[in-house]
């Protein structure tokens, strides 16, 4: 168990899955309870649309609350509070060879993850760097223009 993958995210990051998490575990799943009695009530269950559509969501549901769970404990918060260097929560104005210009958000929540080929290639970069991104279709270069949080 030594090689746990670990996520890094911002603590507002943090906060909107906990967040999310609570919503999950409380009314959305008494909703699904619910669900699921009352359409036991119509019935023959092998013939029951309500309430195997239920059952699906509830699994779905379950299988979301696990995924969070996951995704918290595996979580490293991190305080990049600087707009210096391209670290988690950083908001990322980069240009490429072509001068196409794109934004990214560093995170793995909602953004570009720092596993990912571009996030691993940004991470640390300052502004006017250029960076090398080896991704699985081919390499490119792209030109940190600004750093935001």
């Amino acid at each position: 168990m030594g090689d746990a993958k670990h996520e890094v995210m911002t603590e507002g990051q943090h906060a909107a899955l906990q967040a999310e998490l609570a919503e999950l575990e409380g009314p959305k799943r008494a909703a699904a309870v619910e669900a699921i009695k009352v359409a036991r009530s119509f019935g023959d269950l092998s013939e029951n649309f309500e309430y195997h559509a239920a059952k699906n969501d509830q699994g779905m549901l379950e299988a979301r609350i696990l995924k969070l769970r996951d995704r918290l404990r595996s979580a490293v918060v991190v305080d990049h509070d600087t707009d210096e260097h391209v670290g988690a929560g950083s908001i990322v104005e980069i240009a490429d060879e072509h001068g196409d210009v794109m934004e990214v958000t560093i995170s793995s929540v909602s953004g570009v993850s720092t596993d990912s080929p571009l996030g691993r290639a940004l991470m640390g970069a300052a502004v006017g760097d250029v960076v090398s991104v080896e991704a699985p279709r081919g390499s490119w270069r792209a030109t940190v223009r600004a750093i935001r949080r």
